[in-house]
C-alpha cells in the first residue's frame, strides 16, 4: 500500500518519474528527477511499503546514525511534489525509487490509482541506455509513446520496441491501458565510459523535459558539471590511442547518420528552442556539450552483443542496450 503524509491540492500536475536500475544507464534518468526535486525543493509527500516490492537481499536497506540513535533507510519509491512558476504555475509530481524486484503490475497499478487521485494530467518517464554514440556530440533523447495521437501531436516516435523491458516500459504501457497519456524520454550513453554519474546525459534529458512540458529547469551545477565530465572522458581517450581510434569512428557515424537532419524545418526547430531558453528568467540554459569531470572506466570496442540486443528504449538493437546496469546493485 501507498503510506501518505497529506495529498496536496495540485494545479495542472504532471507526473515524472525514474527509477534506477535496468533503465538507468550511467544513473542519468534518477539523477534527472534528483535534480528537479533539489532545485524546486521537493516535499515528500507519499511512499510505497517497501515490503511489497523489494527483495531486500537484491536492494538492502541502510543503516545510519542520527543523533547517536541508529536508523535504518529501507529501498523503496517515493513521491514529492514541486512547485513551479516559470513560465506559468503548475505541478509535478516527482517519482523517484528503485527498479522494484518483483510484483510489478500491482506497483503500477499503485502508482496509477495515485495519479488518478491527484488529478495528474500526463506521466512522463525518464530512462538511459547504453549506446553507440560519442560523448563528443549531443545526447541523442529520443521521446516515445504508444499512443498514436500523442506521437502526432508533441512530435514523438510512435513505439515499436519488442524485447525484454524494464519497469519503464511496463509503466508506459499501464498508463496507456488506464488511459492517461504517457511518454518515455531516453537519453543514450556511451558504453565505453558508462560508470556513472553521467551528467551530460542528465542534462540532455532535462532539456528535452523542458522542450516536452513548456517548463524553465534551473541548471544549478548541472552545467559546469557536465563540462567537466566531457573533459574528463576527452583527457582520458587522448591518453589511449585506440580509444581515441573508437571514438572518431562514432563520430564518423554519427555526423553521417545526422546529415538527413540538417533540412530547414530541423533548423528552424532548434531555433525555437534556442530562444525559449535564452527568454527564461533563470539565466542562459547550458547546452548538451560539455567537459566534464571524474569519467567512468573506459570500455575498449563495441559494447557487447547481449548489451545491443537487450536492452529496453526506442532503437535499442541500434543504440545498444543497458543490461550492463542489471547486474549494479542500486
Amino acid at each position: 500500500m501507498i503510506e501518505v503524509e497529506g495529498v496536496p491540492e495540485l494545479v495542472d500536475p504532471v507526473m515524472v518519474a525514474a527509477f534506477e536500475g535496468w533503465n538507468d544507464a550511467g544513473d542519468a534518468a534518477s539523477s534527472a528527477v534528483a535534480h528537479l526535486d533539489r532545485e524546486w525543493k521537493g516535499e515528500v509527500f507519499a511512499a510505497l511499503d517497501a515490503e511489497d516490492y523489494y527483495d531486500f537481499q537484491v536492494n538492502r536497506p541502510t543503516v545510519f546514525l542520527e543523533g547517536g540513535t541508529r536508523k535504518i533507510t529501507w529501498p523503496t519509491t517515493r513521491l514529492s511534489v514541486v512547485r513551479v512558476q516559470d513560465p506559468a504555475p503548475r505541478d509535478l509530481v516527482l517519482v523517484r525509487g528503485i527498479e522494484p524486484s518483483m510484483r510489478w503490475r500491482s506497483f503500477c497499478n499503485e502508482l496509477l490509482g495515485f495519479a488518478h487521485e491527484l488529478g495528474v494530467e500526463m506521466v512522463v518517464i525518464l530512462g538511459a541506455l547504453l549506446g553507440d554514440t560519442p560523448h563528443t556530440r549531443p545526447v541523442p533523447v529520443t521521446g516515445v509513446t504508444s499512443d498514436p495521437d500523442l506521437a502526432r501531436t508533441l512530435g514523438l516516435e510512435e513505439s515499436r520496441y519488442e524485447g525484454p523491458t524494464g519497469i519503464v516500459g511496463i509503466l508506459q504501457e499501464a498508463c496507456t491501458h488506464a488511459g492517461i497519456p504517457a511518454v518515455s524520454l531516453w537519453a543514450a550513453v556511451p558504453h565505453y565510459v558508462s560508470q556513472p554519474p553521467n551528467p551530460k546525459a542528465t542534462l540532455a534529458l532535462l532539456n528535452r523535459l523542458e522542450d516536452l512540458i513548456d517548463l524553465r529547469v534551473p541548471p544549478g551545477e548541472l552545467a559546469e558539471d557536465a563540462r567537466a565530465w566531457q573533459l574528463g572522458v576527452d583527457q582520458l581517450a587522448a591518453e589511449d590511442s585506440e580509444v581515441a581510434e573508437y571514438v572518431q569512428t562514432l563520430e564518423e557515424a554519427r555526423d553521417t547518420a545526422d546529415l538527413p537532419e540538417a533540412s530547414g524545418e530541423a533548423i528552424a526547430r532548434e531555433f525555437e528552442r534556442y530562444l525559449r531558453r535564452r527568454d527564461g528568467q533563470h539565466g542562459p540554459h547550458a547546452t548538451e556539450s560539455g567537459e566534464p569531470r571524474e569519467p567512468g572506466p573506459f570500455l575498449r570496442g563495441p559494447a557487447p552483443r547481449e548489451a545491443r540486443d537487450g536492452g529496453e528504449g526506442p532503437e535499442a538493437a541500434d543504440e545498444g542496450g543497458d543490461d550492463a546496469d542489471e547486474g549494479r546493485e542500486s
